[in-house]
């Protein structure tokens, strides 16, 4: 999330109930984490047709989560929650599809990766959201 960006959150929405604590650096890095893990599994699902189903639907719960995330009016802390535990669990089963193959190919070792890397990412703003 750039600076614009930032600068375009209004007051209201960072004063949510539960979201007054949230840890901006955090969300900036599950954003970013989010939007590399569905490009890369909108590459692996266009070249790996084993991984494809879980790729697809990955790489579209990672671009829910975003638009989420950028969308607070209305979200509370029990739903951000979900959100994230949902995009965890999804980018933990791609994971866990592509790495057999990671071996052999590029996409799908940058997939697995960038899976691993989303969900490490969803899990730290869930944790800093919990205290």
């Amino acid at each position: 999330m750039d600076a614009r960006m930032m600068d375009a959150m209004s007051p209201d929405m960072m004063s949510m109930p539960g979201m007054e604590t949230m840890d901006m650096s955090l969300m900036q890095a599950c954003l970013d984490a989010c939007a590399a893990c569905e490009q890369a599994c909108t590459v692996c699902s266009m070249q790996m047709m084993d991984c494809a189903p879980f790729s697809m639907n990955c790489a579209d719960m990672c671009n829910t989560m975003m638009r989420s995330m950028l969308r607070m009016q209305g979200m509370t802390p029990a739903a951000m929650m979900a959100m994230l535990d949902a995009c965890i669990a999804m980018c933990l089963a791609t994971e866990d599809m592509c790495l057999p193959h990671a071996e052999t190919s590029e996409v799908c070792k940058m997939c697995a990766q960038s899976c691993r890397a989303c969900a490490d990412a969803c899990q730290a703003m869930k944790e800093s959201m919990a205290v």
